[in-house]
């Protein structure tokens, strides 16, 4: 397995996961295929409403809405691309109780400004970078070759995304502040996996 995912180009490379995905989860997700897949229908659904809740909580904040616009837009595409998937297998969107993942991680925002906002960035550039890592394992190892496909298709597009929030935080922050903070963050994000979830989940 990946031991991290990072963000690189000419200037930089930044470390997002502190752990890999364990054997344990894989198998998992591989048998519980539609599982997963509504799973992930929920995750774009969130995705694309985290983005948007910051549009919205950072109003006139000078070049947020240009980029988190097209990204929520993009979450919405593939949250309509997984629902067609299930459709032609004659499911839908069903509620599915969530694991500790996301609540554990958002409780680890910072209330007061300016920890508040690069927090909140750095949180969903590494559920990004998590989405990112598992949804690769299963394009390369789902023995569905619809679903193989499909997590390959997202691939080219979610590799973006957690490289948007890095962009936003960098634009606003000093990088020591930011890359110490990441640091805690996915110690604390690798923490929640530890122990898998018994029922499978992208984020279990």
């Amino acid at each position: 397995m990946k031991s991290s995912i990072t963000y690189e180009n000419s200037n930089l490379r930044i470390k997002w996961l502190a752990s890999g995905t364990s054997t344990a989860w894989l198998e998992q997700a591989v048998a519980n295929p539609i599982e997963v897949l509504i799973d992930h229908a929920h995750c774009e659904r969130k995705a694309a409403g985290a983005a948007l809740q910051l549009m919205f909580r950072y109003l006139c904040e000078p070049g947020l809405a240009e980029v988190l616009s097209p990204l929520v837009i993009e979450e919405i595409q593939h949250f309509e691309r997984v629902l067609a998937l299930l459709k032609t297998r004659g499911r839908y969107l069903e509620p599915l109780p969530a694991p500790p993942y996301g609540a554990a991680l958002a409780k680890k925002i910072r209330k007061a400004e300016p920890g508040r906002m690069l927090d909140s960035f750095l949180v969903a550039g590494l559920i990004e970078a998590r989405s990112h890592e598992r949804m690769s394992l299963l394009a390369s190892n789902s023995p569905d070759q619809e679903l193989r496909e499909l997590y390959a298709e997202l691939l080219k597009s979610e590799a973006r995304h957690f490289c948007l929030y890095w962009m936003l935080a960098d634009e606003r922050y000093d990088r020591r502040v930011i890359t110490s903070r990441l640091g805690e963050l996915s110690e604390f994000e690798a923490s929640i996996l530890v122990d898998l979830h018994p029922e499978p989940r992208m984020h279990s």
